[in-house]
Formats: structure tokens, C-alpha cells, sequence
């Protein structure tokens, strides 16, 4: 009996240490994949970053443009200070979903009408004769284009994050070792869809044609 009741120990230790082992590595895991999302979220902080860096000299290149569209430029100068109020911690990815959708609507909002502004700058030859606004705008183009990879890799990695929570063994301890949700990037509905120009500076619309 005695060691029938050792042997029954024995297994129960074992088992014990194989969970101890596996909990143990499952925990390190998700350890390794917060860290992965707070850098591919510091990633997106630094392209939105550089893309606001580069507003305030377009703009200055612009508003010496002749007669340029000036609620275009108003509406630049608006979008990038509602960006600046909403604070986030660019090291760190946001656990609240509300907080990154008020983000995501102010960068975009910020993306729109700088996507206008390109498309109204197109009527204005001496402006697209300027090197400096052909530099600016290769770059805002360039930056666009990084923003949308680090968005797509933010995901990715915040897919496999919140994945990995909700799987066995993890799923039994992680809310109670601090391991919650991250939120995602959501389309934007409408995002592809060009933005509206009227051309008409401040003259008289044109009758509809019979």
C-alpha cells in the first residue's frame, strides 16, 4: 500500500513539474510577444511621427503658392493639432480599444487632407515646378506607404498576442498575470474612396449641363 501511495506521489509530482515547465514557458512566451506588439506599435508611433514633421515645412512651401486653396491648408493645420491631443505612450501599445479608435480617427483625418492637398496642388504648375514641394511630397508619399506597412505589422503581431491568451495553458493565467487584449488598427470605412477637390476658387458654380 505504502508504495502504491508513493508511486501515486511520484506521478503527481511529475505531473506538477511537467505544468510548472509548461507554464513556465508558455508565460515567457507571451512575455516575448507583448514586447513584440510595444515595439511594432513604437514602430507606427515613429512613421506618424515623421509624416507630422514634415506638415509644417509643406505647408510654408504651399501657402506661397498663388491663390492655393487656403481651407485645404486650415484643414491641414487643424487635422495635426487633434493628433496632438490625443497622447498615447509611444512605447508601449494601448490596452483601451476607444483610445487607439481616437487615434487611428485623428491620424486619419490627418491622412485625408493631406491626400487633398496633393490632389488640389496638381492644378498649380509653378508648385510643381518647386523641387522642394516634388522632395516633400516623394517623401509624404514615401512615409504614407511605411505607415501602412508598420499598421500591418502592428496587427500581425497583436493578432498573435491576443491568440496566444486565449490558448491552453495560457488562457487559464493570463488575465491574472496581467495579460489582457490589445486592440487592433480597423479599417477606416471609406479610406479608399478619393477625396471630393473643387476647383472653382471662390467663383460662381457652373450651371449643370442641359
Amino acid at each position: 500500500m505504502a508504495k502504491y501511495a508513493l508511486g501515486c506521489f511520484g506521478i503527481l509530482v511529475i505531473i506538477l513539474v511537467i505544468l510548472l515547465i509548461g507554464g513556465c514557458s508558455s508565460y515567457n512566451g507571451l512575455v516575448s510577444l507583448s514586447q513584440d506588439v510595444d515595439s511594432k506599435w513604437a514602430d507606427v508611433q515613429t512613421q506618424y511621427q515623421r509624416r507630422a514633421d514634415l506638415i509644417p515645412n509643406l505647408v510654408n512651401t504651399v501657402s506661397g503658392a498663388a491663390n492655393f486653396e487656403k481651407s485645404t491648408l486650415t484643414e491641414i493645420t487643424n487635422a495635426r493639432a487633434s493628433v496632438g491631443q490625443v497622447k498615447l505612450d509611444p512605447s508601449k501599445a494601448p490596452t483601451d480599444p476607444q483610445q487607439l479608435a481616437q487615434f487611428q480617427q485623428a491620424q486619419d483625418q490627418l491622412g485625408s487632407a493631406l491626400s487633398r492637398l496633393l490632389v488640389v496642388s496638381e492644378r498649380y504648375p509653378t508648385l510643381q515646378a518647386n523641387s522642394n514641394f516634388r522632395d516633400l511630397q516623394a517623401e509624404l508619399e514615401g512615409t504614407e506607404n511605411r505607415i501602412a506597412v508598420a499598421r500591418k505589422n502592428f496587427n500581425d503581431s497583436t493578432q498573435a498576442y491576443d491568440t496566444s491568451i486565449r490558448s491552453i495553458p495560457a488562457v487559464f493565467f493570463a488575465g491574472a498575470m496581467g495579460f489582457t487584449n490589445k486592440p487592433y488598427f480597423q479599417s477606416t470605412p471609406g479610406a479608399a474612396v478619393p477625396p471630393t477637390v473643387n476647383f472653382n476658387f471662390g467663383g460662381a458654380t457652373p450651371a449643370p449641363s442641359p
